[in-house]
């Protein structure tokens, strides 16, 4: 066990990670990408061989234990936040795309999909419906056999650090 102790700067910190691991696979692929900070839309990239252009919104999250399973909120409908990802995307001639970064004490799930597949598939309704990216067990196992949801699994093992010494240190 790696343990979580989050500072108070860790969720701004994890926004930014997520943002750039799904910039770092989209770039591994052949992707010409680029962090923006625009309403709506944290990432644009486009792929010369298709011709594609994706405008992805990244939420990440941080599980504690016992809350593995919990949804990543990607949009709340009180906010309008699905319709800003849509002015976004428009405004810069791109396809809407949700990308999802949730990890715990011992791995992290990183999913990309095109919005119109979350609205097909996974029970999004509507132009401003709420959207919950679950994380249950067998939504997971399905997501991993979705030909049309990126999937990559991190798994994490710390072999020398701080909470690793602080266990040891408390041991002896």
């Amino acid at each position: 066990m790696i343990g979580i102790d989050k500072s108070s700067r860790h969720t701004r910190i994890l926004g930014h990670f997520g943002e750039y691991l799904v910039c770092n696979w989209l770039s591994r692929s052949g992707f010409e990408v680029s962090v923006v900070d625009h309403t709506g839309m944290d990432v644009i990239a486009y792929h010369p061989p298709s011709k594609q252009r994706l405008g992805i919104t990244v939420k990440s999250r941080t599980r504690m234990q016992g809350t593995e399973t919990d949804s990543v909120n990607i949009f709340e409908k009180a906010k309008n936040d699905r319709q800003k990802l849509l002015d976004a995307c428009e405004a810069f001639s791109c396809e809407p795309w949700i990308g999802v970064y949730a990890e715990c004490d011992t791995c992290a799930d990183l999913f990309l999909t095109s919005l119109e597949n979350c609205d097909r598939k996974y029970g999004a309704r509507g132009e401003n419906t709420a959207y919950r990216w679950r994380m249950t067990a067998m939504l997971v196992k399905e997501y991993e056999s979705d030909p049309e949801v990126r999937h990559i699994r991190f798994d994490f093992r710390a072999e020398n650090w701080w909470h690793n010494r602080a266990l040891a240190a408390t041991a002896k």
